[in-house]
């Protein structure tokens, strides 16, 4: 009896791995689908394209890109988690796939159980900037400034619950001090109001601040991230301005549903690391405010755990809510 259970699981495990075998042989067998949880035309879109021109050549099926927006992106994320984990359809998931939980009071999907990661693919340059009113000229006079001028901090973000606004609380919390909350329908209307004098201080993306910061309008102190970007070699970090051990990265990276074979997640993740060292996707990607990662399947799931872990604790900490 042990022994026919023993050749049961055997061939099970044998059938599991021809099928593996097999998914990597004839993937793919139809057009890829790259779900973006984005409107069209902006440079998460943009990217997506970029990226599906290229994998579509190396694959030899169409890479297609369809916009799903709305929800915080939850939209999206909800239709790939319940799509059939055979590699053709992928999400370009965004930091709010795993921010989302602690937001929202009804979430359909885990970032973690209902996802298999491919790769990490981009940072998105985010700065922090201030009025040219505001003395400061760095992140520690700034937050001197907001110290010696108690309720005088009004911050701007692209709406409740968005990376800006996050980033912004988890400056809040670390540096001891309390901006005001703004938020706003996109960056546009937020950058007006910077400009304006309405805003004392904004995290936004480097892409949308960029023309306002080179014409004088806003001043630009620091970047978000752990390290310097590689588009503004020359501007700080927040850390290394004033406030030790600040970090905020908004990323992007595709995904796919769980269940998704190892070998066809191999071949798309082995396929992607090749179109990344294209020099034409490079200068595209710097053109839209991002800094290539490229990382493994398995760095990208460990990554993504902790930014889960990370955010949830700011949504907690500043009572951030999305509904």
């Amino acid at each position: 009896m042990l022994f026919k259970k023993l050749m049961a699981s055997a061939m099970v495990a044998a059938a599991a791995l021809l099928c593996a075998t097999a998914h990597a042989d004839t993937y793919p067998a139809k057009p890829v689908t790259i779900v973006v949880p984005f409107s069209p035309g902006g440079a998460t879109d943009i990217m997506a394209r970029t990226l599906a021109e290229r994998m579509g050549k190396r694959l030899g099926q169409p890479v297609i890109v369809e916009n799903k927006p709305g929800a915080g992106t939850m939209i999206a994320s909800d239709h790939v988690a319940k799509a059939v984990p055979d590699g053709h359809t992928l999400l370009l998931a965004a930091s709010s796939l795993g921010i989302a939980p602690a937001l929202y009071s009804k979430v359909n999907y885990d970032p973690i159980k209902d996802f298999t990661p491919i790769s990490l693919v981009a940072s998105v340059v985010h700065v922090l900037e201030v009025h040219p009113s505001i003395p400061a000229k760095n992140v520690a006079e700034l937050i001197a400034w907001i110290k010696a001028n108690p309720g005088k901090a009004n911050y701007g973000s692209v709406g409740a619950g968005t990376s800006t606004h996050l980033e912004s609380e988890l400056f809040n919390t670390m540096a001891g001090v309390k901006m005001q909350h703004v938020p706003y329908k996109g960056s546009a209307p937020a950058l007006m109001d910077l400009v304006g004098g309405n805003l004392q201080v904004m995290f936004d993306a480097y892409a949308s601040s960029g023309p306002f910061i080179k014409d004088g309008k806003v001043r630009l102190l620091a970047v978000t991230t752990a390290q310097r970007s590689r588009l503004l070699p020359d501007v700080p970090t927040v850390a290394e301005s004033g406030l030790p051990g600040y970090e905020a990265m908004p990323w992007l990276g595709f995904v796919a549903p769980a269940g998704t074979p190892a070998p066809v997640v191999n071949k798309l993740h082995a396929e992607l690391m090749e179109v990344l060292k294209e020099p034409e996707v490079q200068d595209k990607f710097r053109s839209l405010g991002l800094d290539i990662i490229g990382n493994s399947p398995k760095e990208f799931g460990e990554f993504l755990k902790k930014d889960i872990v990370k955010w949830a604790k700011v949504v907690k900490d500043s009572g951030a809510k999305a509904d």
